[in-house]
């Protein structure tokens, strides 16, 4: 992995100040949606992380829903509300769960893949949706967070868990645009090129499937846990394949061009949801999929190509020749 900081690790540092300031400047209403786009945001870049490999998970809604139900079940069952320890949960349940079905998907690719993900993500939808001790669909409520024996209120909580919550979802992008630039990254998009020739070279493709699996998965835990805290909810919807599906959806809209995309991408589209809806409340999904069609013919390396793309393009002009016959 490199040593130093790239433009892009620098840029998430110098955001990090100006997120958390937000929650001071902005109105109450758009500050709730930042919030709550970091936790999803995190999932989309466990989505991201997967298809810089070829893969698509239609299931990522497992480990989000799997770190919220951890804390939830950590505070419902055990009484624990120290954010800390909520989150280390989430973090441990996804790492056992991903760990050992790792060793099964990473056998698969393409449309197998992907709908082995929706069928295990299905089958805790199932699972959760009829357990009555745990509120069945409904789902139940979690406390206010404490932090290390602190229990703020009011204000001071919601500013307390923003700004922790800033913090953990730029250290965790960080973390992942390291490991895209590091070796299993690199394995990745050879793996998505040609997994034979990556055979074929002493490296184990399987291995790194599992790897990145089990990255993504924990990434998704933790937006679950940072999702679920602000919100003080969780129920089974969170593991359903609409979940699922507006992950990928944000990934496809956003792009895989950089670790960054899929955070701007899942606040754009919760902005456009809330004003499809008050536009137009019974069609508003219509809206969406406008958006979604028009992205694809006009960007089919989505939304970051708008800022990324003429540059790219200017120095890969080289490379791009020889491939052009291809």
């Amino acid at each position: 992995m490199t040593k130093h900081l790239d433009r892009t690790e620098l840029g998430l540092l110098i955001a990090l100040p100006f997120l958390i300031l937000v929650a001071f400047i902005l109105p109450k209403w758009i500050v709730n949606y930042v919030h709550v786009s970091m936790g999803t945001g995190l999932v989309a870049l466990g989505v991201m992380i997967q298809m810089r490999a070829g893969l698509v998970s239609f299931g990522q809604g497992l480990y989000f829903c799997v770190g919220g139900y951890a804390a939830g079940l950590m505070a419902k069952f055990l009484g624990v509300t120290d954010f800390f320890v909520l989150l280390a949960s989430g973090i441990v349940a996804a790492l056992i769960l991903s760990s050992l079905l790792g060793f099964l998907l990473r056998r698969y690719r393409e449309i197998f893949y992907a709908m082995l993900t929706l069928a295990v993500s299905m089958i805790l939808f199932g699972l959760l949706s009829s357990t009555e001790e745990l509120g069945s669909t409904d789902g139940f409520n979690l406390p206010t967070p404490s932090y290390l024996g602190w229990h703020p209120e009011g204000e001071t909580s919601r500013l307390t868990l923003y700004t922790l919550t800033c913090c953990v979802a730029i250290g965790c992008a960080i973390v992942l645009n390291r490991f895209l630039k590091g070796p299993t990254g690199y394995v990745n998009e050879a793996i998505r090129e040609n997994e034979l020739r990556v055979e074929y070279l002493g490296t184990s493709a399987r291995q790194a499937v599992h790897i990145t699996y089990v990255l993504a998965a924990t990434v998704s835990a933790i937006g679950g846990v940072l999702w679920a805290l602000p919100l003080g909810h969780v129920d089974p919807e969170m593991t359903n394949w609409t979940t699922s599906g507006q992950f990928v959806f944000v990934s496809i809209l956003s792009g895989t061009g950089n670790i960054v995309a899929p955070m701007i991408g899942t606040f754009i589209l919760e902005i456009v949801r809330v004003y499809a809806v008050e536009i137009s409340p019974n069609t508003w999904q219509m809206i969406l999929g406008t958006m979604m069609l028009l992205t694809i013919i006009f960007l089919p390396k989505g939304l970051w190509s708008l800022f990324g793309g003429k540059k790219k393009s200017g120095k890969s002009a080289g490379a791009d020749a020889p491939t052009a016959g291809e």
